[in-house]
Order: structure tokens, then sequence, then C-alpha cells
């Protein structure tokens, strides 16, 4: 499955996404690979060595009271509220830097604002920027990667930084050839050596059928390669010698150490070992110092604090009686204060009052009632008498 198409313009953007490098006049119709999503990345790498040529490191961090940023610190979102505050800080000094003045941003400031006048700059520089503005709040991404990676590249031009060719160092071949002589340097009779102790520890146990071949094969030789005569050499010793100085630098084998290697790690524990010994020897007169030292302060303070409450114990004493008389006056204020509590309750409270005015209606009632009562009795007894007297005048 291919790519669509994109159209890449001379601002380096690439479908909206910025790049560090133009690709020329014109329009250019190319294929986004699979490797486009990473190339923020590079652009970042770019950008933090261009930014060690600017010296940004004594000249804004230190000076700016900020972290240094990581390799990847504007290529992948980590806080956009702090990325967005660097990006902004950042870009107002690489145009200081650039020859053009320009106001630090500060945290109150509208982003908005502040992204348009990095923008107007960048233009005024003759870059362009085809993203919207919006892609800058975040902080992080290609467009701020890019909008950085232009500014920076106009501050080294201001300061007339150039590009110079590479220079290789030249090593010498014989340093090459002369290896020194340590651990991990064997000569061809020592790995063979090492080879033999090897196998008789870790294979004692074991009969190997091809050693046991090996051995009989080169007993076989040596009967059939007996000779008769006494063999003398023909050759010349300082032709021998010359021809053993010349080879001997190449019988040399050189075996790299493994970092997995038990061996490696057991020679590292006997170390660490021999260091902690060695320190815990020095670091133990200073403990023995030390806890001395305290044990006699220790020893004051007790000496001290006896002292004083031997002084003080009259005093001592005169608080606490103090304290008891004034627990014993705590409560009797308390006790006061809740009957202060229950009487001024009983004078605020109605109720009283509602029963003496229910009890005055009741009296009222009975009062009236007894009225009609002695008016009933009184008239009957005016009947009565009438009658006795009507009585009496018919008699």
């Amino acid at each position: 499955m291919t790519a669509a198409p994109a159209v890449v313009t001379t601002s380096g953007l690439e479908d909206g996404v910025p790049r560090s490098r133009g690709e020329g006049a014109g329009e250019v119709v190319l294929e986004r690979g699979p490797g486009a999503a990473y190339h923020v990345f590079e652009v970042m790498e770019d950008l933090m060595e261009k930014l060690k040529l600017l010296r940004f490191e004594e000249e804004f961090l230190r000076k700016s009271n900020l972290k240094a940023p990581s390799r990847l610190y504007f290529a992948l979102p980590t806080n956009p509220g702090e990325q967005f505050y660097m990006f902004c800080t950042l870009a107002a000094w690489l145009i200081n830097k650039a020859g053009r003045p320009f106001e630090r941003p500060q945290e109150c400031d509208d982003p908005n604002a502040t992204i348009s006048n990095i923008l107007s700059e960048l233009r005024s520089f003759g870059r362009t920027a085809d993203f919207p503005p919006s892609k800058l709040k975040s902080g992080c991404g290609e467009p701020v990667c890019y909008v950085l990676d232009c500014l920076a590249e106009e501050a080294l031009k201001y300061i007339g930084f150039t590009w110079k060719r590479p220079v290789y160092p030249v090593e010498d071949e014989l340093e090459e050839e002369s290896v020194a002589e340590d651990d991990a340097e064997l000569t061809l009779s020592k790995v063979d050596e090492e080879f033999v102790e090897e196998e008789t520890d870790n294979e004692e146990n074991f009969i190997d059928l091809n050693v046991l071949k090996a051995q009989r094969y080169h007993l076989d030789m040596n009967k059939t390669a007996k000779q008769e005569d006494i063999l003398e050499s023909t050759t010349d010793a300082a032709e021998w010698s010359l021809e053993v100085e010349r080879v001997l630098p190449q019988l040399k084998v050189t075996i790299r150490t493994d970092n997995k290697d038990w061996r490696i790690h057991v020679d590292q524990m006997h170390q660490h070992k021999s260091g902690i010994e060695s320190a815990l020897k020095e670091t133990k007169g200073f403990l023995d110092k030390l806890h001395n030292e305290i044990t006699r302060t220790l020893e004051k303070i007790g000496s001290r604090e006896k002292y004083i409450n031997s002084q003080l114990e009259n005093l001592v004493q005169e608080y606490r009686a103090a304290q008891a008389q004034l627990s014993e006056v705590t409560e009797e204020l308390e006790k006061v204060k809740q009957e202060m509590e229950e009487r001024g309750s009983s004078m605020t409270d109605g109720a009283p009052l509602v029963k003496i005015k229910q009890s005055l209606a009741r009296l009222k009632q009975e009062t009236v009632e007894m009225d009609i009562r002695i008016g009933i009795v009184e008239h009957t007894l005016l009947q009565s008498r009438l009658q006795e007297k009507s009585n009496m005048s018919r008699d």
C-alpha cells in the first residue's frame, strides 16, 4: 500500500508539518515514507546541537534559572504549560541573539499575542510558516521544533558561524599493534594452559572419548616419526631469533572481556569487598569517636537535668499545688456558669408567664361561676321568704 502524495512548499512544511530545511523553490510532490513520523526527532537533534553552539546553557539556562531540557524535550508532549513557556522564552532569546530586539514573554501574557509576535519575527527573517498558530500552543511537535530551528540558524548566521570540514585524528599503526599487557591479553600458551585447567576442573568426573582418540593418534604418530639417527638442525640461530621476533607480535591473542562472565562479577565482588573493608576501617574510628562524644554529651545532659530538678523541686511542688487550686477554681467556675445559664434560661423563658395567664383566666371564669351561683341562691332565698310571708299573712 503506497502513501498518498503530499505537497511540500518552500517553507519546509509537508502537509502543514514544518521541516527544518527547505526543499527548494516551487512546489514539489513527494511521498511520505514510513520514517516521516520520526522526522521531528532529527529536527530536535539538530536544534540541540545548534543551541550548544550558541552556548545556551551558560547564557540562557543559568541566567534564567531554568532546568536543562532533554534531547527530546520539544518532540514529545510531557507538560504543555511548561513546554509552551520554555518555547516562548527560548524563541525570544534566539531572536535577540539574531540581532532583533524582542521582549521576554511573561506567564501572564496572552499566548495568542506571543505566538503572533514570534511568527512575525520569523517571517521577517524570510522564513514562512504554513501551519496554524494554534499548533504552537502545545509547546511540542514539529511546528515548535521548526520555528526554534529556523531561529537558531538565523542566530548562527548573525554571529558569523560557519561549518567547517571535520578533521579526523590520525592514529599511529605502532600504537594499534602495541597492546597493553593486562588481564585481557594472553599468549597462546597461556590460553592453552587455561583451557586445560578449565577442562580438568570442570570435567574431572567425565571421560572424553575425543581426547582419548587424539592422545592415541599422537602416540601413533610419535612412534612412526621416530628416527634411528639423531636429527640435527640446519637453520641459523640468528635467523631463528629474527623470525621469532617477527612472528611474536602476531602470536598474541586479545580476548575481549564479557560483562556477563561470572568471573568478572566475582572479581568485582572481591574488589568491592576489599573497598568496603578499607572504608570500614577508616569510618569505624570516626564512628567510635562520634559514639564517645554522644555518650559524653548525654551524660552531661542527664547530670544537668538532675541538678535542675533538685534546684527547682520546691517550685515544681508549688506549681503542682497551684495547678490543683486552679482545677478547683475552674470546677467552681463551671458550676457558677451552669447556674447562671439555668437562671438566664428561666428568666428568658415565657412558659411561666403563660401559665400565670392561664391560671388568671381560670380564676376569672370560676369567679363568674360563683357569682352566678350566689345570685341563684339569693333568688331562691328571696322566694322562700316571700312564700313564708304570704303564708303568714293568710293565717
